[in-house]
């Protein structure tokens, strides 16, 4: 079968082939399109980040101590620790009277390389506030406090933030609490396992619900593009261009999971895709092809073939040298299966 995948091309040869695993559901989990293995039990990484945020709204927290959209949004974001991502961290903090120091996860350098460039040439110290997902960690934090839950641990399995976090994960992806599977994510906090297809029915849910805790989320992501990622990442270019027609959170491990909202035929749908061998460059393309595909077969909104041109940078990434002089490129090959 000729499944998607992303090919990585140097001179008159395919050099490397990265298998993309991938499902398309509308929100009652009726599937749509596939490729590979829609079932495939993998991590969900920082792609679940939006349902980890959803208590926070639900809970009251949110309101509790005054969030803004875009500190809302931050806690849903794997950001590249430019300046206004700092700051918006720093102000999460101070409004649930927190410190740096309860950040459990480490500082690492800058998602961005333009921003690493910079960290590594001033020799900033990177602390906790640094790590892309310290927003996602103070919107916990921020949920302990409103409990009056302890602090420390509250990144750790079994703490009763954990607890509510995956009950919400539950919730969204009809996987039962029991059948998650739970690990340490990168961040140093609980990430959880689970299938394909049931990401994809979550980020269905998440585009079509009227829930006010999820349509204020999903709201905060879509008007705060730049903080979930920052300037030039995949996920800021694919919201900003669609206007707010997509969701688009990526995950590690070649993860990505994206919600339409709205379309020509029906009410949303939601896309979750796992590159086989966990290549980070590959997930973007693989997400932008399906976006792509989807269109062809008049499943997008009218307007979606304008913006989905504006992503052609990241649907076909050229590759250089230590020279700078072009070597080949990185994109996509194969086709989804779609319904009839």
């Amino acid at each position: 079968m000729n499944d998607l995948r992303v090919e990585t091309v140097r001179g008159p040869l395919v050099e490397s082939v990265h298998q993309v695993s991938a499902v398309v559901v509308d929100a009652d989990g009726r599937r749509v399109a596939w490729s590979g293995d829609p079932d495939m039990v993998t991590f969900w990484r920082s792609s679940a980040k939006p349902f980890q945020a959803i208590p926070l709204v639900d809970d009251g927290a949110a309101d509790r101590f005054g969030f803004s959209e875009d500190e809302l949004a931050l806690a849903c974001a794997s950001h590249s620790s430019e300046p206004v991502h700092l700051e918006t961290v720093d102000r999460l903090l101070a409004k649930i009277g927190c410190q740096e120091s309860d950040l459990a996860c480490g500082g690492h350098p800058p998602l961005s390389e333009a921003v690493a460039q910079r960290v590594a040439r001033d020799g900033a110290e990177l602390t906790p506030r640094w790590s892309n997902c310290s927003g996602n960690h103070a919107g916990m934090l921020a949920l302990a406090v409103h409990h009056g839950w302890p602090v420390a641990g509250y990144n750790r399995r079994g703490h009763p933030v954990q607890d509510r976090v995956l009950e919400e994960v539950s919730r969204w992806t009809d996987v039962p609490v029991t059948d998650l599977q739970q690990g340490l994510d990168g961040c140093n906090t609980v990430c959880f396992g689970l299938p394909l297809a049931n990401m994809a029915l979550a980020y269905a849910r998440l585009g079509t619900s009227a829930e006010p805790a999820v349509v204020r989320v999903r709201e905060a992501m879509t008007g705060n593009p730049a903080i979930v990622g920052g300037v030039g990442r995949p996920c800021t270019d694919i919201m900003s261009a669609a206007g707010g027609t997509v969701v688009a959170k990526i995950g590690a491990e070649g993860v990505y999971g994206a919600s339409v909202i709205g379309r020509v035929r029906g009410d949303g749908l939601g896309i979750a895709l796992k590159v086989r061998d966990g290549g980070m460059r590959s997930a973007p393309i693989g997400l932008i092809a399906i976006l792509q595909q989807l269109e062809d077969h008049g499943l997008l909104t009218s307007s979606s073939r304008s913006w989905l041109g504006v992503l052609e940078p990241h649907a076909t990434v050229t590759l250089t040298n230590t020279k700078g002089l072009v070597t080949g490129e990185l994109r996509s090959a194969g086709e989804l299966h779609v319904s009839g």
